[in-house]
């Protein structure tokens, strides 16, 4: 399947969130496709990433690796400003930031475990990041076939909640794809062939839910690699008429 529907040439992608677990094993999968020429593999600390120096030493000059907070817009400058220097358009762009549990967001069990910080720093990692990462792209996005994904959450939907539990998490999902939507509709008119995607990757093995697995039956707690080849096969099989969708793994729509 190719990566990018109607795209017929290498493709430049960027991952955000490339250090560890999704964003890693998507780094890994997509240097190993003839299709893709560069990838600009974004974290805190991409540079000095030991599993990152192994995929840069094995693929040479079709990884750069770059250093950016995402939730910095001079940072986020700067990260564009690095790209633009390397290519003159993007065609693939994954976020896969996310935080449930590191002080001080918090996986809130009830009203009373709500508080300000908690939720500031939920939106900030789970919300105001990916579309700020879409924002200052967005030079890079104006011509040919792309596709901008960013990693939601099932527990994201309205219509699915019906445990209840876990606030900021839930409603910083919820705003992503708000969001998600909303930007869809603004790059179709600026560039027809683009696609924007919300993906919920499934449980997966990483350090966001690990202090969360207990509960999850075995068959239902994926690999990182798992995840990954998920996520790209439904980039492949979504382009611009199904902007501003959400998806799950398995390939079925999760309801708003």
């Amino acid at each position: 399947m190719s990566l990018i529907p109607h795209l017929h040439a290498p493709a430049n992608v960027l991952v955000c969130g490339a250090s560890q677990g999704i964003g890693l094993a998507l780094c890994s999968q997509l240097l190993a496709r003839d299709d893709v020429g560069l990838l600009l593999a974004v974290s805190r600390q991409a540079t000095s990433n030991p599993e990152l120096d192994v995929l840069a030493q094995t693929h040479g000059r079709r990884l750069l690796r770059l250093d950016c907070d995402a939730r910095d817009e001079q940072a986020l400058q700067a990260l564009t400003d690095r790209a633009r220097g390397c290519c003159d358009q993007l065609n693939l762009v994954i976020s896969t930031l996310g935080v449930l549990q590191a002080p001080p967001a918090r996986a809130e069990k009830s009203l009373a475990q709500l508080d300000l910080a908690g939720l500031q720093a939920s939106f900030a990692t789970n919300c105001f990041a990916p579309v700020l990462l879409l924002k200052h792209l967005l030079p890079l996005l104006r011509r040919q076939p792309v596709t901008f994904a960013a990693l939601s959450a099932r527990v994201g939907s309205i219509d699915d909640n019906h445990l209840g539990g876990w606030y900021s998490y839930r409603a910083s999902k919820a705003a992503l794809n708000q969001l998600l939507r909303t930007a869809s509709i603004e790059l179709k008119r600026l560039n027809p062939a683009s696609t924007v995607l919300a993906l919920h990757p499934g449980t997966t093995d990483t350090r966001l839910s690990r202090p969360f697995q207990g509960n999850v039956p075995r068959d239902k707690l994926f690999a990182p690699a798992f995840a990954a080849s998920c996520i790209l096969e439904l980039v492949g099989r979504h382009g611009p008429s199904d902007t501003g969708t959400f998806w799950a793994w398995d390939g079925s729509p999760v309801p708003w």
